[in-house]
């Protein structure tokens, strides 16, 4: 394989698949597509505007090099502006929105960040908060056009014939083992480290993928695209997508995707458990407001649809039913995500078993994918191929690296995709990646041999005060498949016994309500409510039945509020920040233990 930067996707695209629509993303109310001649001329542009400016990859290394900083949704500016970083040399340090001040600060300053990029005035104004702070900041630039700020056409503005010769003569001196992006995940500790990936680290991750999945060239192909492109998952999906010339689409926000997919028709999309589950649950509520046959077909279908398995037939009686109930009932779920899906990668955090079920079988291809950051990021990935599937694992390794399991079962990884350290920190660089081997903190069993199986995370993992280890995803998965638990937590270190925090979903909780003749107030009365105490034990006895008597859990609290990036109990891939759940409920985990 020839190694190359992550930038010669435009000379590749160029060369193999130029299209009207690399890039698109809506603009005043209307989808503005931008050519791969379009983005090439104005990353080329961009790059020579920031050698004007003073931006270089200098010496070439970690600490010489500077950095560029972008807080932003996702949109075209966002790849324009990783790509023009990298042209040059410099390295991109892509940052959160919902990073909180303190952190933001923490991150700028150990980056020294010479320039930083913000999408809109709200994060003009959180980073003008802070600037003062980091002095190697020399100006803050916005993408949206905002009174009394730079905007980043200025340095687009700045290109001239001999700059632009500049930045084609500096593109081929850059090699593929220069880092291309320090991405910053927060820390045990509360101190964020910066992982550091360089360009033949992310390559050959895009090019292992693309083969594995398989990803296919295909230019008449579309995505969607709306996880943080912060986030390496979404960064090394858009490389793929980029190599693979599939035209990408930037959704508005989380809350316009339905309108988005309706809109764009796209092919597939990656996503996290999350909000697979909240795409589940709107569906489940519009099924829930149907009467008559129409209600009893669609809740037949859902339940034909649990049943569905992969890899051994249901029978000929069970397949003449879920064909009439994919042309009766799921063909209208198909249309509302554009109509042309034929892929979902998930990842992030472990899907539950049931919606992997339902999903396919309503021929909605859900695949469940598993890497860290540290691994730029992935190690394994179920297949679109016939036999490449296995619900509830995360399936077979991919091309190119290689995967053993500890005597604990923690999954190390080695191989071209492993990181070049974290930024700064060779004590935990010694800490995490051992003989070439990275350590992932996950533990995991092998499955038919060849179906890598997420268990637990090793810090995840507690022992009760009576010594037995317990494994929280697992239980918490489970439970979760009740339609009347929105999110969960289990805890119980140190304790006699298992616990639970729980998260009802308020609005299966309503229609309950209603059909039992009670009378619905706020969710804080609610989670008092007798009746629903009531439920909520049956409900836990009901799924204890599934586990170990010392994971059974034996008593639990509800909460009146879901946790919610904003509130801070998730991180912005939506997995739950169990600490702070902790610490913010500790008075309802101390009356489970009274």
């Amino acid at each position: 394989m020839t190694i190359k930067r992550l930038f010669d996707c435009l000379d590749h695209q160029l060369k193999h698949f130029p299209k009207k629509d690399m890039l698109a993303a809506k603009e005043n109310g209307q989808w503005n597509a931008y050519s791969t001649q379009q983005v090439a001329d104005t990353v080329n542009r961009f790059s020579a505007g920031l050698l004007k400016l003073g931006v270089s990859g200098n010496d070439m290394s970690a600490e010489g090099s500077d950095k560029i900083a972008i807080i932003s949704n996702n949109r075209p500016e966002w790849v324009f502006t990783d790509l023009a970083t990298q042209q040059i040399g410099a390295i991109l340090v892509p940052v959160y929105p919902t990073t909180n001040p303190l952190e933001l600060e923490f991150i700028l300053n150990d980056a020294a960040v010479k320039y930083i990029f913000v999408a809109n005035s709200e994060l003009l104004q959180k980073v003008k908060g802070i600037v003062a702070k980091v002095p190697s900041i020399k100006t803050v630039y916005t993408f949206d056009r905002i009174e009394g700020a730079a905007h980043w056409s200025e340095i687009t503005a700045m290109a001239d014939d001999a700059l632009l010769q500049q930045v084609e003569a500096i593109k081929p001196t850059i090699p593929a083992s220069h880092l291309a992006t320090i991405i910053y995940t927060s820390g045990t500790t509360g101190t964020p480290k910066g992982v550091m990936l360089s360009h033949k680290n992310i390559y050959t991750n895009v090019i292992f993928s693309k083969e594995s999945f398989p990803f296919n060239d295909a230019p008449e192909s579309k995505v969607l695209s709306f996880l943080p492109l912060n986030h390496i998952f979404e960064k090394t999906c858009t490389y793929i997508y980029l190599y693979s010339g599939i035209s990408i689409y930037y959704a508005e926000s989380l809350e316009t995707i339905g309108d988005n997919l309706r809109e764009v028709k796209p092919n597939g999309f990656t996503t996290v458990p999350r909000l697979l589950e909240k795409v589940f649950e709107r569906i489940m509520m519009k099924g829930n407001e149907l009467t008559g046959i129409k209600r009893k077909l669609f809740f037949w279908a859902v339940d034909l649809a649990e049943k569905y398995d992969n890899r051994i037939s249901g029978g000929a009686l069970y397949n003449m039913k879920l064909a009439i109930a994919n042309k009766l009932i799921f063909s209208k779920w198909r249309e509302a995500l554009g109509g042309n899906v034929s892929f979902i990668v998930t990842g992030g955090a472990a899907c539950q078993v049931k919606l992997l079920r339902i999903f396919n079988a309503a021929k909605v291809p859900v695949y469940e994918g598993y890497g860290p950051t540290e691994n730029s990021p992935v190690i394994s990935v179920n297949r679109q191929e016939k036999g490449g599937t296995k619900f509830g694992t995360v399936g077979p390794v991919i091309n190119g690296i290689e995967v053993r399991l500890e005597e604990d079962g923690e999954i190390c990884v080695t191989g071209p995709c492993v990181m070049e350290g974290y930024y700064k920190r060779p004590d935990l660089t010694a800490e995490t990646v051992i003989d070439g081997w990275l350590h992932t903190g996950d533990i995991g069993v092998w499955d038919e041999g060849k179906f890598l199986k997420i268990t637990d995370r090793k810090k995840e993992l507690f022992k009760t005060s009576g010594g037995k280890y317990v494994a929280p995803q697992p239980i918490e998965n489970k439970f979760k498949e009740s339609p009347f638990i929105e999110q969960m937590m289990i805890v119980g270190a140190e304790k006699k016994f298992v616990g639970a925090l729980i998260v009802p979903s308020f609005n299966t909780l309503r229609d309950w309500m209603k059909e039992k003749g009670l009378t619905y107030t706020t969710n804080e009365d609610v989670v008092h409510h007798p009746k629903v105490l009531e439920l909520y034990r049956d409900l836990v006895e009901s799924f204890n039945q599934f586990f170990n008597h010392v994971e059974q859990v034996k008593k639990f609290e509800l909460l009146p509020r879901e946790w919610t990036i904003e509130t801070g109990e998730m991180t912005p891939k939506l997995s739950l920040k169990r600490k702070v759940v902790m610490e913010k409920y500790k008075d309802a985990i101390e009356r489970i233990y009274s």
